[in-house]
């Protein structure tokens, strides 16, 4: 099976193309090919040019862990980079479809750098989806590991569970004051450790019927915000498109950020354009890795 490989600020994804490999991919052949020791080692498998019915090109995004994602902004990017050297798209914009919508692409000259616009945000709980009645989730409260924080919800065709501020942990049977419940604080400072310690139990919280995308947000002015990330299915991630879209869009809805935002994430930086409605323009960078072919032997491997 060939593969090419592609990083975007070290995001990185392998693209199987069908006409190499005609699929489908068992779960346990995406873990083994994306495992970092057993495997090739990758953030996810994009799998296509597949036939599609509502644009030129489709594609199937994977997690390491064998699930589906909707849609992934690095991946979007990585795929349109693909099609653009292997020629199937030139300097002018193309639609892809996936699981979570249709979305329009530009390659810009060279090649490096990729505009997507991803789509419009929701914050509604039936879009998310988000438990409970149907609302905007907008600053709500969440307790994970002891500790209560105060989140926004989002969707851009995937689901998010934006971290914008916590209160101080809470002994156990304990329940917070009136004022802890209304003044809650912005997070001071965010990081690898946070992410890594409770991204994985709001991934899989009761909230959310189909485990959620997490970011940690810190805003830093009007114009840049800084974030860490827990992506569903992944883990631990240096750099996300659909969770900087998210987290941008959150930022803005809570009127702490314009309309143009610069994201900073670990891997590196990733720019924002917002309309008034929450449609979202993404704009970043792809790196070539590399090509190869998988062995056989690789899937006599057992996890």
């Amino acid at each position: 099976m060939q593969f090419y490989k592609y990083h975007a600020l070290g995001n990185d994804y392998l693209v199987v193309d069908p006409k190499d490999f005609p699929g489908p991919f068992s779960t346990e052949q995406i873990q083994l090919i994306c495992h970092r020791n057993f495997g090739i080692g990758s953030d996810g498998i994009l799998f296509g040019p597949l036939p599609a019915d509502k644009a030129p090109f489709a594609l199937r995004i994977y997690n390491p862990d064998g699930s589906e994602a909707e849609k992934s902004g690095n991946g979007l990017r990585i795929f349109s980079r693909y099609l653009w050297d292997k020629k199937l798209v030139a300097e002018n914009e193309f639609a892809i479809q996936t699981a979570g919508g249709v979305v329009r692409s530009t390659v810009m000259p060279g090649g490096k750098t990729i505009r997507v616009e991803m789509g419009r945000v929701s914050f509604m709980s039936d879009m998310i989806p988000v438990a409970g009645a149907k609302r905007e989730v907008i600053n709500e409260e969440i307790s994970v590991a002891g500790r209560e924080f105060t989140f926004c919800a989002a969707t851009i065709g995937n689901p998010h569970c934006v971290v914008v501020g916590r209160v101080a942990p809470r002994a156990p049977g304990s329940r917070l004051s009136e004022a802890a419940r209304t003044e809650w604080r912005a997070l001071p400072e965010i990081s690898e450790a946070m992410a890594r310690e409770y991204g994985p139990h709001l991934e899989v919280h009761a909230n959310f019927p189909k485990r959620t995308n997490v970011q940690f947000l810190k805003v830093i002015d009007r114009r840049n915000i800084q974030i860490e990330i827990w992506e569903r299915g992944a883990g631990y991630t240096l750099a996300s498109g659909s969770s900087s879209s998210a987290a941008a869009a959150v930022a803005r809805r809570l009127g702490l950020c314009d309309n143009s935002i610069t994201v900073h994430m670990p891997g590196g930086q990733i720019a924002i354009e917002l309309s008034d409605q929450f449609d979202v323009q993404m704009t970043g960078p792809v790196t070539r890795v590399g090509e190869g072919t998988l062995d056989p032997e690789l899937f006599t491997t057992k996890l």
